[in-house]
């Protein structure tokens, strides 16, 4: 499934860094100049989930697959973008690709690593990246108001409701506050999906710090993070430093580097998980002696669609889903045991996922 979490931020804050960590490849160039980003890079990474491995070592499957998803390498912005300024455009239309925005903030000093703004803001770091998407967003909706507007002279019944929310959403804006943090009905959100705007898409904080602040940050991170509680969007810690020195290692080794460093797992394990809830995202399961299998679907999908997920004829031909919770799962630890205690659910199509549901999909087409 195609979703995909943009990494966005000033230029030398740590993008590029973290991507090549996340992928564990060097196929972004971290260097130490603006824009050397240009094409946004992507990337698939796993995503880490110890019931894939609980449920393959019960069932001895011959090969574990993990869910998936997306991470792009977008390049800097810079104050002005939203006019052209840097690489302020094709910035702005990568973004629109994205289904999420990690944000990686500066929040270490180094005097080696140049910043844009010649000091250490993170704080005014965001704000700048908001202020660029909330013009560019502002641009867009006087775009698409003045198409609205002769719409509604033809007596298209459904533009005037439409004209009355994009002249809504501009009056946040001009505000200086993002779509995101906007309160709107479930209707309006319906609809606000269809306008494309950058400042609707959700966010998660990334702090990156030097590897001595990687354990429990410091003041520049405690500001981000007061930010995002006001927000109501998540932030983490992560040192971009630390990450590219554990995606080199073995696992052993990793878990060895990790302990000296008082970090129980990596922040890259926290960051795509993070990233994975931000989508709204959940996990449903296949087992079986060749495979065990993640699925990914959005949250509160029906079984058929889950159905769908694996193949188009599940969906066309369903029947029923014979379900076990993951936590059934692993105290049964057998689908005898689970069927002799009663556990295991026969579900139709009005069923609702739930996170960790093992599934097995009877179909006729």
């Amino acid at each position: 499934m195609g979703f995909k979490c943009g990494i966005v931020g000033l230029p030398n804050v740590g993008k590029s860094t973290l991507f090549n960590a996340l992928t564990e490849t060097s196929s972004a160039e971290a260097a130490n100049y603006p824009f050397c980003t240009i094409e946004p890079n992507s990337g698939i990474v796993s995503i880490p989930d110890k019931r894939l491995t609980s449920l393959s070592e019960l069932v001895q499957s011959q090969k574990i697959i993990p869910a998936q998803m997306q991470f792009v390498d977008i390049a800097g912005l810079v104050s002005g973008a939203s006019k052209g300024e840097g690489l302020g455009n094709k910035f702005l239309s990568h973004i629109r690709e994205v289904d999420a925005i990690i944000h990686v903030v500066r929040c270490f000093e180094n005097t080696d690593i140049t910043h844009v703004e010649n000091s250490i803001n993170p704080l005014r770091d965001s704000e700048i990246i908001d202020t660029e998407l909330m013009l560019a967003d502002l641009e867009s909706l006087e775009r698409q108001t003045q198409n609205m507007s002769k719409k509604i002279k033809s007596n298209d019944t459904y533009a005037k409701n439409d004209l009355d929310l994009m002249k809504k959403l501009s009056r946040f804006l001009s505000d200086g506050i993002p779509i995101r943090l906007v309160d709107l009905t479930y209707e309006e959100i319906k609809k606000l999906k269809t306008f494309n705007l950058l400042t609707s898409k959700p966010v998660l904080y990334a702090c990156n710090v030097n590897e001595d602040d990687a354990s429990k940050g410091n003041d520049f991170t405690k500001k981000i993070f007061d930010k995002a509680k006001i927000e109501n969007c998540d932030a983490i810690i992560i040192s971009g430093s630390i990450e590219s020195e554990i995606a080199m290692l073995d696992e052993t080794e990793k878990k060895e580097f990790l302990k000296d460093l008082n970090l129980e797992e990596s922040g890259l394990n926290r960051l795509i998980r993070t990233g994975f809830n931000l989508l709204g995202l959940i996990t449903f399961f296949t087992v079986g002696p060749k495979e065990t299998r993640a699925w990914t679907i959005k949250k509160n999908s029906t079984a058929p669609e889950a159905a769908g997920i694996i193949h188009t004829d599940f969906q066309k031909g369903f029947i029923r889903a014979e379900t076990i919770s993951y936590d059934d799962y692993l105290n049964f630890k057998s689908e005898q045991a689970i069927k002799d205690a009663g556990r295991m659910r026969v579900e139709g199509a009005d069923y609702i996922v739930k996170d960790g549901d093992v599934f097995h999909f009877r179909f006729n087409v």
